[in-house]
């Protein structure tokens, strides 16, 4: 095997061989020496968020006369690069790994410096004239830039998020109008209940979904509010408010978000609340979509066996023994990531509750889950939506043979042969095997041209107006 190339770098612990090619330097090497723990990469979107950060930075250093613009330039050069994700496998660190995010931040930095020093026609690794610390990280601390690029990454993915989930509801309202006229049997403790409409059953999804990102919309108005400029501790050491006040007026314009500066720098360092809201709001969004998903299992369900009530697309073989099966995968893949998306909360609801004092260092594992439940429930509400939802197709003859059977029809008759009456004619069809319709015309109860109005589609799923 052909030994790798390697430079030699120098940190306040000693040095250690670099591999040349590698725009990371010694601190990320000693990372993936010290974290070898689960594999798992920070999402690209916080490395965009921490690439802003630094160009933001670099900016306002210049703008103060505390940079020099050629060192500056190269820097928002370098910035630019792995704002577009043509860097992205140079961030090497773990994302489970040491407190409060000092790796991926010095992953950051020195990614951002050698990549600067090339563009300056300097050698990697060459502190003298480009410093990781000195330069690229001028004016900030991991403690204030890593919780401004988690709320950064999230208003990101939230924004697309939104777009996502507006498209589900959209799709949901239109099967809602399709199928409004489609008349099925109610549920209610899995046993029969007053008839609805198919798109009666639809819109009421569509609505829990519209209701469950509006709550996340609301929630994630907090994540405006940014650290960056509290330094170490929430002072603003080696800053001014000059320079706090350009990073955030750059942070706005570079990446469009109403942002501004924390109301208590030391409030938003030393608690993470508001990603343990935004969390507990993607949590509660999965509560409704397992919910509905299992719905769609459910009415989905036979095809000769189950409910039968609506077909879902066919997309995949569902047995390696069974002939013919197909299986309601999206569905199924859709509550499997709902409950990913709650554990994912309870990890972050205790990382939340675990800072000391001025800081929470407990922030790396919520980055990854927060970040991650942002991602795989955007791509799942695409999927559902897409895969499952747009291709939906209803049974309208087993929807209206179960409807004409269930007993739930009798709550309509209450009015007119009360509540004893019309329990009587259902247990005597239970136990004659008749339908309730059949009994209450035997008895002489109503007529069947007065059981056809009350019974009628209108009156059954909708009150009068």
């Amino acid at each position: 095997m052909k030994k790798q190339k390697t430079r030699i770098e120098k940190d306040s612990l000693g040095t250690k061989p670099v591999p040349s090619a590698a725009y990371y330097g010694i601190e990320t090497v000693r990372a993936i020496e010290n974290f070898p723990i689960s594999g798992l990469k920070f999402h690209p979107d916080f490395i965009w968020a921490l690439a802003v950060i630094k160009k933001a930075c670099a900016l306002s250093n210049r703008s103060l006369g505390r940079l020099d613009s050629r060192r500056a330039g190269a820097i928002i050069k370098s910035c630019d690069e792995v704002m577009s994700g043509i860097h992205d496998n140079e961030f090497v660190t773990d994302a489970l790994q040491s407190g409060a995010g000092v790796s991926i931040h010095m992953n950051a930095n020195e990614v951002i410096t050698n990549r600067a020093l090339e563009i300056l026609g300097r050698k990697k690794g060459d502190p003298s004239y480009l410093h990781s610390h000195d330069h690229v990280n001028m004016g900030q601390s991991t403690n204030d830039v890593i919780p401004t690029a988690l709320r950064l990454a999230a208003l990101k993915l939230a924004k697309k998020f939104r777009a996502a989930s507006e498209a589900l509801e959209k799709s949901l309202m239109k099967k809602a109008h399709e199928f409004r006229n489609i008349v099925k049997a109610g549920r209610t403790h899995l046993q029969d209940a007053a008839p609805v409409t198919l798109g009666q059953e639809f819109a009421g999804w569509a609505v829990q979904l519209q209701k469950g990102r509006e709550r996340l919309e609301l929630l994630t108005q907090g994540l405006f509010e940014l650290g960056i400029g509290g330094s170490a501790v929430g002072t603003g050491l080696n800053t001014s408010l000059r320079y706090t006040k350009a990073v955030v007026g750059n942070l706005k314009k570079l990446t469009g978000f109403p942002v501004k500066s924390a109301r208590n720098l030391f409030a938003v360092m030393q608690n993470d609340a508001d990603f343990a809201a935004v969390s507990g709001a993607l949590r509660d969004y999965s509560l409704s979509m397992i919910q509905i998903s299992n719905d769609l299992r459910l009415l989905s369900s036979g095809p000769n066996t189950g409910f039968g009530e609506i077909r879902l697309p066919v997309l995949q073989p569902g047995s390696s023994i069974m002939p013919g099966k197909v299986n309601p995968v999206i569905p199924e893949v859709a509550v499997q990531v709902g409950f990913q998306v709650i554990g994912n909360d309870t990890a972050i609801a205790f990382a939340a509750a675990s800072g000391e004092c001025e800081l929470n260092v407990m922030r790396p594992v919520i980055i990854h889950n927060l970040l991650q439940s942002f991602e795989i429930l955007r791509n799942t509400v695409e999927v559902l939506r897409t895969h499952c939802v747009e291709g939906i197709q209803a049974d309208h003859e087993k929807c209206r043979y179960y409807a004409e059977r269930s007993f739930g029809i009798a709550a309509a008759l209450n009015p007119y042969i009360g509540y004893s009456k019309a329990a009587e004619c259902v247990k005597e069809a239970i136990k004659t095997k008749r339908t309730l319709l059949q009994v209450v015309l035997s008895k002489g109860l109503l007529s069947e041209k007065e059981l056809t109005r009350i019974l009628s589609p209108e009156n059954l799923t909708q009150p009068p107006k």
